[in-house]
């Protein structure tokens, strides 16, 4: 298959695909109930015209009979008078009339024929534009009964779909509710094994501590030599404090 007639394919694919999704089946089938109705309009205007062309075929036949009474007349009349040439002429009229009368008859009868087919034709076309009708609406009001089926499906698929929504984002909040607990919980074991000092404990660094550290020290172990000094003095014999004194 070549470029442009798979190019055309999609192309009537896709016109295919808009058209069906912008067609409203009942504008489609009230569109087609109108198209009907105007044919039997027609019809039966055609079966009206018939019906008139008949009625002008018989009005001139008849005037066609009184002009054959009347020269049927004009012709005894001039043989009576001794006049056979005008009787004669009388006589030829009449048969160009009866003439005419047979000819109309022919068109006449010829119109009664296909006034009785348009007759036909008009009340077959009626029957079935009146069945069309009834399936027409039948069909339309299942087609609206559907749509707003449809319509509240899809509203129910939305609510299911909102509602899953919730049901996640309630999930990711009792998730960081427990990660931010498990969190706090790490946090006051730390702080309670000594690794963490506590919020508002000075904001002392390393340093600090490690010079407080040593200061501490030094004035424990000062004190703890004053201490040793002042029980050795108070105990000590007297000779031997002398000796000492004596020695230095």
């Amino acid at each position: 298959m070549g470029l442009m007639s798979r190019f055309s394919m999609i192309l009537k694919s896709k016109t295919s695909t808009m058209l069906d999704k912008a067609e409203d089946p009942r504008e489609t089938l009230d569109y087609s109930y109108e198209k009907q109705l105007e044919m039997l309009q027609k019809v039966r205007r055609s079966v009206a015209d018939v019906a008139t062309s008949k009625k002008r075929i018989e009005l001139q036949a008849k005037k066609l009979e009184g002009s054959l009474e009347k020269l049927d007349s004009q012709a005894r009349a001039a043989l009576q008078g001794g006049r056979e040439d005008l009787a004669r002429i009388a006589l030829e009229r009449k048969t160009g009339v009866q003439s005419q009368l047979r000819d109309l008859d022919v068109q006449r009868e010829q119109l009664e024929t296909d006034q009785q087919k348009l007759v036909a034709t008009e009340q077959k076309l009626t029957a079935r534009v009146e069945s069309f009708r009834t399936q027409k609406e039948t069909i339309k009001a299942q087609y609206t009964a559907a749509e707003a089926q449809t319509k509240i499906t899809e509203s129910l698929t939305g609510i299911g779909e909102d509602m899953a929504d919730v049901g996640m984002a309630v999930d990711r909040a009792q998730n960081k509710i427990e990660t931010m607990q498990a969190r706090s919980g790490a946090l006051d074991e730390l702080i309670e094994s000594g690794a963490l000092d506590e919020i508002g404990a000075g904001g002392k660094d390393d340093l600090d501590r490690q010079l407080e550290e040593l200061t501490a020290g030094a004035s424990v172990e000062g004190e703890l030599e004053a201490l040793k000094a002042e029980l050795g003095a108070g105990d000590a014999p007297a000779g031997e404090l002398e000796s000492g004194e004596d020695q230095a």
